[in-house]
């Protein structure tokens, strides 16, 4: 269940309200930026260990669309130390019985905590899963950012299982045409991928075969 409060109900309640914040997104401005970094340097400060997922990820790496939170991968035992040493202190759960779910105390945009191991799309175990943060990121600007191929991976992974999260293929073409990836990349990114288990990809076998998409052999066909 999505809980909706806070950021997204200030959003909506006013086009005005939305076309500045959307402005002001896009120049990497706003709520959503603001508490990104101040995250991000608390973090650093605490030692704990992250990286950047989601659309803010995609921001990093070339591709900006408008989102209203923050998406960031821990460790578990940085999510504990996160609860032991912010919550109170900045950041309070986003409802009462949250446990990765959080939001800014300034700026009320949400946080929504992923820890390594877990599955991205269904949540059901297959060959994709979360990374520890210090294994899979790079640096944009003072932000460690999860590399574009895990990225790659974990939304196509994501989309191909979940039904409900379609949108992250459509954020992989779009991410494919704004860098002009290499036909080399999909290969690299997807090498986890062809496995049988995710290959009931409905949807996608339907969308352009560009680039990393095209490493995806069709259902029911083996991959080598």
């Amino acid at each position: 269940m999505v809980h909706t409060d806070g950021y997204e109900l200030r959003l909506k309640s006013s086009f005005e309200t939305l076309l500045r914040e959307a402005s002001e997104f896009y120049m990497t401005q706003g709520d959503v930026f603001k508490t990104l970094r101040n995250l991000a340097r608390r973090l650093d400060e605490e030692k704990i260990p992250y990286a950047l997922i989601g659309g803010m990820a995609l921001a990093a790496h070339g591709w900006v669309r408008m989102t209203q939170g923050v998406d960031i991968l821990m460790t578990p035992e940085g999510l504990k130390a996160f609860r032991e040493r912010l919550v109170g202190r900045g950041y309070t759960p986003a409802f009462p019985s949250a446990q990765k779910t959080f939001r800014d105390a300034d700026t009320q945009v949400r946080i929504e905590v992923i820890t390594t191991g877990e599955f991205p799309g269904d949540g059901k175990p297959k060959p994709v899963a979360f990374p520890d943060p210090t294994a899979a990121s790079t640096n944009r600007s003072g932000l460690q950012v999860i590399t574009l191929e895990k990225l790659v991976e974990l939304k196509l992974a994501s989309g191909m299982t979940a039904p409900q999260r379609l949108r992250d293929l459509a954020d992989i073409q779009d991410l494919i045409q704004a860098l002009d990836l290499p036909l080399g990349f999909g290969e690299r990114a997807s090498t986890h991928l062809s496995a049988r288990s995710l290959l009931n990809c409905g949807t996608l076998c339907t969308l352009p075969r560009r680039s990393s998409l095209t490493a995806l052999p069709p259902a029911g066909t083996t991959s080598h």
